[in-house]
Formats: C-alpha cells, structure tokens, sequence
C-alpha cells in the first residue's frame, strides 16, 4: 500500500482556516450555550422529579457543545501546527478560547447548581437509565461545585484568563515560531533550522560531532530570546498560582493531581521507585558514552541513535512503516491493526519532514465524527516508527470510547499515556527481535531505552525544576537566570551529576512547561510508562488479554486511577510492587545492552 504522508483536514472543515463550516460551526455552538444557560436558568430539580427530563435533556446538550468544542478546536491546531507561520491560525485560535470561556462558565454554573440539589435527590438522578453510565462524571463535577466562588466571581476569572494564562500559552507559540537556529548542514554549507528542525536533528542525527556542535547553537538561539520566554513563564504560572489562591488552594500539586485523578500517595510511590532504581540507567549511558569514544555522554547523546561498525540502521520508508505497525500491532490485537490501518488509509496523518511545523507530536481526537488526527515529522528512523505507534495507541484508545457519552470520554492525562506507550513498546519490541546481528540489535535496544531514560531521568529533572520554579514563583518574579539555574541542578541531580553537557534552557524550549491546562505536564508521562509497561508485562503472561485491555481503557474516565487499577489489574499503586515489575523489564533490556556491548568496550580497552 501506498500511503500520504499529509492528512486530510477537509474531511473536518473545509476550506482552510477560512472554512465556511467553521464559522457555520462557531455561530451554532454560541447559540446553543446561550440555550444551554436558559434552560439551566430554568431548571429547577423538584418539579423536574422523578424522571428528570430536563436535566437529561441538559446534560445531553452540553455534552454535545463540548464535543462541538473538541471538533474545531483540533481542526484549527491541526492548521496551526503544520504551518507554524499562519497568521490566520491565532485570531481563530482567540475565538475558540472565547466560546470555551462561555461554555465554561454555563458548566461552573451548572457545578454549583448541582451542590445545591439534595443529596437524595441527586441520587435519583443518578439512577436514570441513560446518567448512569456518567454517575462517576456528574459526581465529579458537584465535588468540583463545592470549591468554586460566586457566579460573578468564577466568570470574572475565566473572562480574565483569555488574556491571562491561555493567552501566555498561546504566547509562547508565537514566541517558538521566531526561534531560529543558524547552523551548517552535514557538507558543511550554511542553514538556518527552525526549532522543530534544530530539536529533531539535537535528539536524532546519528553524528556525535554534530550533535555536538549543534548543542550550543541551540542554546543561545534560546538565550537570546531568554527574557521573554521567562516573561510568558513567570505571567502564565503566576495566573495560575492567582487561580488556586482565590479557591483557597495553597498546594500547586493539588489540581494536577485532582485533574489525573491519583493520589498524592501514588505519585510519591512512583519517584520512590524511580529514584530508587536510576543507578541502571545511569550505568547505560556510561556504557554508551564508552561505544561513542566517551567518558559521560552529553545532553545531546542521551536519546541519540548509536550506530556501531557492522550496524546498518534500518531506514523505513513511510509505507514500511505503516506495514510494519500494522503487522505487529495485530500480533497482539486485531482491533488495535485494523484501527490503523484505518488512520492510514484515510489520511489521518500529517509527517512530511518539512520546514515551517510545529517541533513534536501529539494526537488529538475529532468526537463528533468519531476521528483522530496525529501530528509528527516522518524522517525513517526506528524512533520515528515508535512515536507513530506511540501516537496511533493514543488514537486507539479514542476509538474504544468513541461510542460513550462524551464525558466519559475525558480521560485524564496519565491514563492517556498508557494506551500510547504500550503500542509503543509492542513496536519497539518488534524492532529488536527483528535485528539481524549483534549490531543492529545494540543499536534498537539503544533506540528502546530512550523512553526509560526519558522518564526516570530527563522528566524526573522537569518534575523537580517545575516544583521548585513554583514554589519561587509564590515568592517573587524568576529571573532568566534563575530558571536557568533552577533547570541545570534539576538535571544535575536527575542524571546523578553524571553528564558532560546538559541544556540549562529546557525551561524555555520545552512546550510541556506552558500548557494552560494541565499543569505539571510532566508526571503522567512516568506514571503512563510505567501503569503500560505493568499491562504490558501481563498480557505477555496472559492469552487474549486484548478483551482485558479494551475493558480498562474503556473505564479509563470513569473512576479514579487507584481504582482502574484495583478493577481491571489486581494492583494497589500506593505500594511498590506493581512498579517495580515494569522496572524489571527495563532492566532485562539494560542487562542484555551490557551483554551485547561487553566485547565492544573490552576490545577498546585493549582487554
């Protein structure tokens, strides 16, 4: 099969960012929140007893505006992200943040309204046929009425927030799109890279001496623009510090947690384990830095490829990779294959290796025609066929819930990470076993281990310079070079003090930082790997775990994380144990990368 390497957005809207649809769709989803807070005005729960018509009628009309909300707003970051440059894309963008705002503010209404409905009452609503399958959802958004402040007040905050916090997030795209990197291509002639192109070619040119010369090019392009991203930082966390203060919230961590709906007990059980069991990974990227001629590798070879003599690193073609995801994924199930082979064909993907994309990846769901769409740049490289898996599981978990009512549908950000990562590690592992020498075999466990040294290491040094930047920002303004301090003894200690080089303006490159909603968009990331490599460790002792594992995922917004886990796994996450069995298989991979690389190193060492 042949496949498009650009996707199809019109299937969406039409017509570009100018799309009549578009627009169409902007005037229907104001005049329905406008009917939406009529009919909520109008509502009253005793006489609308016992069958409680209106307020299903209601719920079923703001599930559908929130869906509405969903459709476009992936449409126009779609548009965004493949063409960085658009100034189109940003008026588009505030428009959709205004709707968002009033929607907002009819559903905070609508939380308040419902901590006001007695409690026997409320559960008989409940008991409707067609609530049931939200209880779980409706009960969560009365817990979050009791926290919020007056009408006046609460609208007050979300009209503030278009120019406060979301509009320093969307700040910092503009800021990104400026940001440019004078460099040389591999024959030496002179090229400007964007930040995508600098960021993808810092993490995966195969040349050390590259990547080496590359590395500060890349910090001063940062440098240079190093007062206005710590502007952006500083206004976006100090909204948001503001925020929490005004609904009486002291600990920043309290809302992302609540939004992930885990524990604060989980979360410190997951950096117990990382930190206790690091020392592993830090002997692989010595044993690596020794097979590149090193004493410490540097922040540009951490997740690096590492092509060794006799290694012939396998390029893929689009197609192949296509194939070759298809191939695997249905080795373990047939719905998670057909699901992609479905993405592929109908031009959900856009991974032309171009100039003018946004840097990264992301897949965002379309909910009101039961779609995704993934964003990457496609250069051939085994990592590359890993974020494509990666993005697609995220897609496959959209389409086994496609089907539930759209707030069953807003999983948190933690469990979204575990059906990404585990279509991830099913390539991954496919990729090893198919290596045809020693060499080659070296070089994708290498690729592997990029995610475990990520997690453990690089996001545990985002975790502790976020945490502390907040607790500062509570304080006063964090200069430049603050943050910069605060980012380079966060990955100092991350990485046991054991680099050559690191990049002290990961605080200002990293996107992850200035996320209006979540907050601390670093810890889900550890807690999906590790929840995906304990479900991955299962199915591989269990037979036909694909029924098993499409269950959990379809449960994945309607309980807490403790909970999914104790129903679908067996497991208590506030304890160790079920960590640590990922952590095993981590380390079975490291043991056969020592394995493989003892000869290599023994031999450069004259041994």
């Amino acid at each position: 099969m042949t496949y498009s390497l650009n996707w199809d957005l019109d299937s969406l809207f039409s017509g570009g960012i100018h799309s009549a649809q578009l627009k169409a769709k902007f005037t229907q989803l104001k005049t329905d929140t406008a009917s939406l807070g009529d009919l909520l005005d109008r509502w009253d729960a005793a006489s609308d007893a016992p069958d409680f018509p209106q307020f299903r009628k209601l719920i079923t009309q703001l599930q559908a505006i929130e869906a509405g909300i969903g459709q476009a707003g992936l449409f126009i970051t779609a548009v965004g992200s493949a063409d960085i440059q658009n100034p189109d894309v940003a008026p588009m963008e505030a428009r959709l943040q205004t709707l968002s705002t009033q929607v907002k503010t009819v559903s905070d209404k609508l939380e308040k309204v419902l901590v006001q409905v007695p409690d026997k009452t409320f559960t008989a609503m409940l008991a409707q046929p067609d609530l049931q399958p939200i209880a779980f959802n409706l009960t969560e958004m009365r817990d979050e009425g009791k926290e919020l402040l007056d009408d006046k007040t609460e609208n007050l905050i979300n009209q503030l927030n278009l120019d406060g916090k979301s509009a320093w997030s969307s700040h910092y795209d503009s800021l990104v799109a400026t940001v440019s990197v004078p460099f040389h291509d591999a024959s030496g002639n002179p090229v400007t890279l964007s930040a995508g192109q600098a960021d993808n070619n810092l993490l995966g040119n195969a040349d050390p001496t590259y990547r080496a010369h590359l590395l500060p090019a890349w910090e001063k392009a940062w440098t240079d623009k190093e007062q206005l991203f710590a502007d952006t930082l500083n206004h976006l966390a100090g909204f948001r510090l503001t925020e929490y203060k005004a609904h009486g919230i002291d600990d920043f961590l309290q809302e992302p947690l609540k939004q992930n709906r885990m524990s604060a007990q989980t979360l410190k059980t997951i950096w117990r384990v990382v930190d206790d069991n690091k020392q592993f990974l830090l002997d692989y990227l010595d044993r690596k830095a020794a097979l590149l001629g090193k004493k410490h590798a540097g922040w540009q070879d951490v997740e690096a490829p590492l092509n060794l003599p006799g290694s012939q690193e396998h390029h893929f073609t689009f197609d192949e990779a296509a194939a070759f995801i298809i191939k695997h994924y249905g080795e373990f199930s047939p719905k998670m294959a057909a699901l992609a082979q479905h993405a592929f064909e109908h031009r959900w993907i856009e991974a032309e290796d171009r100039a003018g994309k946004a840097p990264g990846g992301w897949m965002e769901s379309a909910p009101e025609t039961d779609e995704s769409r993934i964003f990457m740049t496609f250069t051939g490289s085994p990592n590359d066929v890993s974020t494509l898996a990666h993005e697609l599981g995220h897609a496959f978990h959209s389409s086994v819930i496609g089907d539930l009512p759209f707030l069953r549908q807003g999983y948190a950000m933690n469990v979204a990470e575990t059906a990404s990562t585990f279509g991830e590690l099913i390539v991954a592992d496919a990729n090893v076993k198919a290596a045809t020498s020693d060499a080659e075999k070296i070089s994708l466990i290498n690729a592997k281990m990029d995610n475990p040294v990520a997690m453990f290491l690089n996001i545990r040094a985002r975790f502790l310079f976020e945490t502390r930047f907040y607790q500062l920002r509570q304080k006063k303004l964090v200069t430049p070079a603050e943050l910069n301090e605060l980012m380079l003894n966060a990955q100092k200690e991350a990485f046991g003090h054991d680099l050559s080089t690191y990049s002290p303006h990961l605080w200002a490159s990293k996107l992850h930082f200035y996320i209006d909603e979540p907050a601390f968009y670093n810890f889900p990331y550890v807690f999906g790997y590790l929840f995906s490599l304990g479900i991955y460790a299962k199915a591989q002792q269990t037979g036909n775990f694909e029924d098993q594992y499409i269950a959990l995922l379809r449960d994945t917004a309607n309980m807490s994380t403790e909970d999914l886990a104790q129903k679908h796994l067996g497991v208590d996450l506030t304890q160790p144990d079920f960590w640590l069995n990922g952590v095993a298989l981590i380390k079975r991979d490291v043991a056969e990368f020592m394995r493989l690389t003892d000869p290599l190193v023994k031999s450069a060492n004259g041994r």
